[in-house]
């Protein structure tokens, strides 16, 4: 990382003031979607971002549309006009304000562009642009007479760019400062053990089944199983010893214990399924009762997809 270049656009996009507010600085988390950040902290981070990577052409769709007049002030000959000063910068805007600093002006009605000039240009044309200008105008001037009166109190309302003079930064209103206890990050790090875990998870996994019955039957059906393989084995060892064994005798019986081992075999596969069933059912419905009843805060600091993927 270039730590100077880095410097520069925090500055220039009015982050820095931002940034000491935040209780980690920089290494702060920004949660899901930007959940921690108001809108004007996280196009100006946007802005940040995109000066850091030292573009030859910046295209700005609006940028100044969640921040307040004071903030835009500063953006603009802040982050515009001296960071992009080199730059080919193509501004979407509605604040008619910043565009007497502009090279060149395009007027757009209805998804065509219908005048194009300089600012001067298109002020002596005499056009739509010219009236939109000086209600502008006029609203400011009328706005500022307005919070001049009652208690003398000024409120919210910057100088208009027209001179091209640069306000001082300062916190723009409702934004966010991320403070919390110290050490602590939004996004918390998942539990993980490794190595050897116990036998918690077993038991867990039968007690909050309830599937004890099935896990005895299990059991029970395997031991069964494999003591008639021992027998079946057992028989053919014992059988061809006896002289007068006849051969039907010896597959009949033989075949008798080979049925029955089949038949706790599929009692064993079917207790197995069935507490697994149970075992799904219950943790999926506690899992989305948990879910449900989660707090906002869950959220915030539990990526989606960590909960997706549980």
């Amino acid at each position: 990382m270039d730590a100077d270049k880095y410097d520069k656009a925090i500055n220039a996009c009015a982050l820095d003031k931002d940034i000491n507010s935040f209780d980690h600085g920089d290494l702060t988390e920004i949660g899901q979607r930007g959940i921690n950040m108001s809108g004007g902290q996280k196009q100006r981070i946007q802005l940040a971002r995109a000066i850091y990577n030292d573009d030859d052409i910046y295209l700005l769709d609006d940028p100044f549309s969640a921040v307040d007049a004071h903030t835009a002030s500063v953006l603009f000959n802040d982050c515009v006009m001296t960071a992009l000063a080199k730059k080919t910068v193509v501004l979407v805007t509605h604040q008619v304000e910043f565009l007497s600093e502009v090279d060149r002006i395009l007027v757009m009605d209805g998804g065509q562009i219908t005048q194009s000039g300089s600012y001067e240009e298109l002020l002596m044309a005499g056009t739509a642009f010219e009236q939109l200008v000086n209600a502008h105008r006029d609203s400011i001037t009328a706005l500022g007479s307005l919070n001049g009166q009652g208690k003398g109190e000024s409120r919210g309302i910057a100088p208009v760019m027209f001179n091209g003079c640069s306000p001082t930064k300062q916190n723009s209103e409702g934004e966010i400062s991320v403070k919390g206890p110290p050490g602590i990050q939004l996004t918390q790090d998942e539990e993980v053990e490794i190595g050897d875990v116990g036998w918690k998870p077993f038991m867990d996994y039968v007690s909050i089944s309830k599937g004890s019955v099935y896990l005895s039957l299990s059991i029970l059906t395997q031991l069964t199983f494999v003591v008639l393989q021992a027998t079946s084995t057992y028989w053919l060892a014992f059988a061809i010893q006896i002289p007068n064994m006849t051969n039907s005798m010896l597959i009949g019986v033989y075949t008798g214990v080979a049925t029955l081992s089949a038949v706790f075999v599929f009692f064993r596969s079917l207790s197995a399924a069935h507490l697994g069933l149970k075992a799904s059912k219950a943790f999926h419905s506690g899992l989305t009762n948990a879910i449900f009843k989660a707090p906002m805060l869950f959220f915030d600091s539990t990526p989606v997809g960590r909960i997706l993927t549980r």
